[in-house]
């Protein structure tokens, strides 16, 4: 494709912009794999493990963001990776050229935005901007990198020294904040993903990530009957078995908290609050599950994890951000829920992921 300048960036022609919205084949949502796969390693010639080398863009709002950022903190690599946080509500990206909709950066200080139809005020406290390139979207940062696929997502890795992205995939990058820059981290002894339960990791992630982490969206996106039904009996199918499996033991693989677990705390902090109005899994709450809700809490509570929920953008994106789904773009108010409340995981046994085995 060839190439021409927009606002200081480059700009790829022949590139049609899409969101998640546009992932629907036959009523049913499919979402499409990320597109940008390098690789960390230490000693790699290319993307070499480097202090202040890269930089984290994320959403509070999006959950696959959200494992990244908490991965950072629980292995104490804030001095080691920079990170900018957009406005939770989408936005025109290029007024008057396309029609793309997409992740905008803002400053707490900017007045708020409204959605798509010009309803609501939605307040960019919280946001971060892009102070390493100074771009105003996601998209821009894409465009950048020389980007063909199109689709504009959150999180990305950066590499400031070559001006490129390493990697969109959420999955990748929190193995690289597990393992590949151990000699910065803090804790380097952490260790979510220890080797000996990686069979049961990837086991539990076959069907948390189809049945309820992406289970919610093909809830939401569906455009027919059928296709939400199946996704929601999935969905309600594989919570049911969480709960039996959390009946047993403190955390998915046992006594220890690992990546398992990070992956599926994601869905479940979102899933009452938005996910059984916005998306339509209105069969039980989160709260109504003794187990899983009292695992949600424990994991909320964890000092790397806290700080990371940021339900104030969670819900304003959600409910902002799709013009088809709330037009007017009103947050529900929802019910109080005390997540600092004590919980009662403490009778299963517990082993430390702070200690390497």
């Amino acid at each position: 494709a060839g190439q021409d300048s927009h606002r200081g960036m480059t700009t790829l022609r022949h590139v049609k912009p899409r969101t998640g919205l546009d992932e629907v084949v036959g009523g049913a949502f499919k979402r499409r794999v990320s597109s940008w796969k390098n690789q960390i390693r230490p000693g790699d010639p290319k993307f070499p493990p480097e202090r202040d080398r890269y930089h984290l863009y994320i959403s509070y709002a999006c959950p696959w963001a959200q494992r990244c950022y908490a991965t950072i903190l629980f292995k104490g690599l804030e001095d080691v990776i920079t990170i900018s946080i957009v406005h939770p509500t989408w936005q025109y990206t290029r007024p008057g050229q396309d029609e793309h909709i997409g992740w905008v950066f803002g400053d707490p200080s900017d007045p708020p935005l409204t959605n798509l139809n010009g309803y609501g005020a939605y307040s960019a406290e919280y946001s971060i901007p892009d102070f390493v390139n100074g771009a105003k979207c996601v998209r821009d940062l894409y465009e950048l990198a020389g980007d063909t696929d199109g689709k504009y997502s959150v999180p990305i890795l950066w590499d400031k020294k070559n001006k490129t992205i390493v990697n969109n995939e959420s999955a990748d990058i929190v193995q690289f904040f597990n393992s590949a820059f151990d000699e910065f981290a803090k804790y380097p002894d952490v260790d979510l993903y220890p080797e000996e339960l990686r069979p049961q990791i990837e086991e539990l992630n076959s069907w948390i990530y189809p049945c309820i982490n992406d289970g919610v969206y093909r809830c939401g996106f569906s455009q027919t009957q059928d296709a939400y039904e199946k996704a929601f009996d999935e969905l309600f199918n594989a919570l049911d078995r969480a709960e039996e499996l959390l009946s047993k033991q403190r955390f998915l693989t046992g006594a220890r908290f690992t990546m398992a677990d990070l992956r599926l705390f994601m869905t479940l902090i979102r899933f009452d609050p938005v996910y059984v109005v916005y998306f339509k899994t209105n069969k039980k709450r989160i709260d109504e599950y003794h187990n899983l809700f009292n695992y949600m809490k424990e994991i909320y509570q964890m000092p790397a994890v806290k700080p990371t929920v940021n339900l104030q953008h969670i819900k304003i994106h959600y409910l902002s951000s799709h013009p088809k789904l709330n037009y007017y773009g009103i947050i529900p108010k929802g019910k109080e829920v005390d997540l600092d409340a004590p919980h009662d995981r403490h009778r299963f046994p517990y082993e430390d992921y702070k200690k390497k085995r």
